[in-house]
């Protein structure tokens, strides 16, 4: 791995931070002390820092509470900067490293979601294995001297497939998720006691001396509320009582619920947070996702987001009371198996994050970020000493500062030889032109967008705007290649029911999310009659369905007459027929569960409405009720071709030029479902 790329990629701008912090001590600035002083504090690991993470305390126990400032570790407030890193998107071999550079990123706190799905793919039956072993992962977040967010939920959306809800779930009777209905609360209940039970049983909350400071009882619930009416407020503020009975002895938040009951500190996710105040002033400014990227659907542009915006984001939430930030995210990693959101988001999960896919750092991105996280540390001790509002100082008509500091500063006059803590930002919002501004006894050139940081009131320790642009770092994948694994699980999951049914059935009642894939087969009989009439009439008969979703491939005989792909959208295609009988075949795919949304339970996936053949000569024929054979999945699931060792047996055959190109990325399926 590129673990050891990290260290000579720190950059010119880290040398300047930290010759600037020894001016700052031999001027006799106490910012700096008092900082270390912190860590020091917060960072006694006291237990074996092994690579598993086990064993003993890590930390001395220590309580987390908060006020209208921050939150309180052992009883101080503190700056925090966060790094999104949900486990099961990397391997567990490559946790450490990323752990590692988070850290070495200037992070204080590493966040996850937990993903129910992952945790009890069958009722009452859980795994905490590999990917999804989260004792381990916290344990190891734990070694390297970080505090740990857990994200419960247990609804996450995250871009993950049925949004973390496992499949199972929708088959419990007179069940509707996310709002006042008593059987998905006994379920939601039971789930989130079992990962607080486990968490206080392996003694990783901070009282126990481990890790987790915060954690998230459901997510962003506030979007959809309103669909649900009385019932959703009902349900949110049971969620908020629930959780707080659990008595986990440290803060839960609710994300972008603006209604969260005083007990529970409700934030902000969003591209920028600087404006955003909780709706009680006892609470504190917490950012839970800083989008500094993006995902990506199939067929649509990798998204990506500057560094320099990313960095002036976070810089403007500190300027403006913000004490925790979280970056959504600093590791986005990759959607393994068929863990991929939707519909039609990749399995990628890049995100134009700090760290890529891959685990290499992403420069200039992680450089630039980490030094203003160098900065912002710097000003701490004064972001923590005042307890009300900064100085505010207009500079201009899109220009402006605030001043933090233990006394009252004269903006006027010059900072030399004041003892008092003091830091300022100084925030140019035009998007378009350079400002100069005189503050302190000294101007200060402003580049368009862009805040510069001051811990000393003086001396500009970093700006937003000014990027040293470090070289991308190219890296050979074969050194992270075998951490990669695919990861499929095909059974027939029909069961004892015969494979050959009536009628149309819903795709996830037969496939409970085994498979993307679902066979539906039936057989037609065409007479001389319907053969004439298409040919005295030079047309095509046409099979329609009234909805499908996320794709439908369409095979008459064995070969791919066509295809259709959206969400809920509806298929005509024209098709040949013989004389006699002809076997119609039907392939739904589903291309990730939809993972955002209110009614998720009532989504589906498949086809719905009728299925029709159009155009004989007596009329149309409803297919609907017909005779279907089902079968569920690919033959190449069920003969692992995905596996590099079985690569070289898999028979793959030589595209033809003449294939039409609609057409040819279907042939993969060589036309017939496994064991047909």
């Amino acid at each position: 791995m590129a673990a050891s790329r990290g260290p000579p990629l720190l950059g010119f701008r880290a040398l300047a931070l930290a010759l600037l912090l020894a001016i700052l001590l031999l001027l006799g600035c106490s910012a700096p002390a008092a900082y270390a002083g912190a860590e020091g504090v917060l960072r006694q690991v006291v237990g074996r820092r092994g690579d598993d993470g086990g064993g003993g305390n890590f930390f001395e126990p220590f309580n987390v509470t908060y006020d209208h400032r921050a939150v309180l570790i052992g009883g101080k407030r503190r700056m925090l900067v966060s790094a999104g890193l949900h486990y099961p998107r990397a391997t567990s071999e490559m946790w450490p490293s990323l752990i590692a550079k988070c850290k070495e990123g200037g992070a204080d706190v590493i966040e996850t979601y937990v993903f129910w799905n992952g945790h009890e793919p069958a009722k009452g039956q859980y795994y905490f294995e590999e990917r999804f072993d989260l004792v381990k992962f916290a344990k190891l977040v734990a070694a390297e001297g970080l505090f740990l967010f857990l994200r419960i939920g247990p609804y996450a959306c995250a871009e993950w497939n049925f949004g973390g809800f496992p499949v199972w779930l929708r088959d419990i009777p007179g069940i509707e998720f996310r709002t006042d209905n008593e059987p998905f609360k006994a379920e939601m209940q039971t789930f989130v006691t079992k990962i607080v039970t486990l968490m206080k049983e392996e003694k990783l909350y901070s009282w126990q001396g481990g890790p987790i400071i915060l954690q998230q009882i459901e997510n962003e619930y506030g979007n959809i509320q309103g669909n649900y009416g009385q019932a959703g407020k009902r349900y949110m503020q049971w969620a908020a009582q629930m959780a707080i009975a659990l008595d986990t002895g440290i803060p839960w938040v609710m994300c972008r619920q603006t209604d969260a009951p005083e007990e529970i500190i409700d934030t902000c996710n969003a591209f920028y947070c600087d404006g955003f105040k909780p709706n009680s002033y006892n609470k504190p400014t917490i950012w839970t996702e800083d989008w500094d990227g993006w995902y990506a659907d199939w067929g649509g542009a990798l998204p990506h987001r500057s560094a320099e915006d990313s960095a002036f984001a976070v810089a403007r939430f500190y300027q403006r009371g913000g004490s925790l930030q979280n970056y959504y995210m600093y590791f986005g990693g990759t959607n393994f198996a068929r863990t991929a959101g939707g519909p039609l988001q990749i399995t990628s999960y890049d995100y134009d994050a700090p760290i890529d896919e891959y685990g290499i750092l992403r420069q200039p991105k992680w450089g630039h970020l980490k030094d203003l996280h160098t900065a912002i540390k710097l000003c701490e001790p004064a972001l923590i000493a005042v307890d009300g509002s900064p100085q505010y100082i207009k500079l201009g008509s899109m220009q402006e500062a605030h001043v933090y500091s233990t006394g009252e500063v004269h903006t006027n006059g010059s900072m030399a030889g004041n003892a008092q803590i003091c830091s300022a930002f100084l925030a140019n919002i035009d998007e378009h032109k350079y400002a100069s501004v005189w503050i302190f006894g000294k101007s200060y050139s402003l580049p368009p967008w862009s805040v510069s940081i001051l811990p000393d009131c003086e001396n500009v320790a970093f700006n937003t705007a000014r990027n040293l642009g470090l070289p991308v770092v190219q890296v050979d994948i074969s050194l992270v290649s075998s951490h990669l694994h695919l990861e499929v699980r095909i059974s027939q999951v029909l069961g004892g029911l015969p494979k050959r049914l009536l009628g149309i059935l819903e795709h996830l009642n037969v496939t409970k999310d085994i498979s993307d894939y679902l066979w539906y087969t039936t057989r037609v009989n065409i007479s001389d009659a319907d053969i004439a009439f298409w040919s005295s009439k030079g047309v095509l008969p046409s099979l329609t369905i009234d909805k499908i979703r996320d794709v439908a491939r369409v095979f008459v005989n064995g070969k791919l007459a066509g295809s259709q792909v959206g969400h809920w959208v509806s298929l005509k295609q024209p098709i040949q027929l013989v004389e006699g009988l002809n076997e119609l075949t039907l392939l739904s795919e589903i291309v990730g569960l939809q993972n955002y949304g209110a009614f998720l339970e009532k989504d589906g996936a498949g086809f719905r409405g009728q299925v029709t053949l159009t155009g004989l000569s007596d009329g149309d024929v409803d297919l609907t009720n017909s005779l279907w054979t089902y079968q569920v999945g690919l033959k190449g699931e069920f003969s692992m071709i995905y596996a590099p060792e079985k690569q070289g047996c898999a028979g793959w055959s030589r595209m033809q030029d003449s294939i039409p190109n609609h057409n040819k990325q279907m042939n993969a399926f060589d036309g017939l479902p496994a064991n047909s």
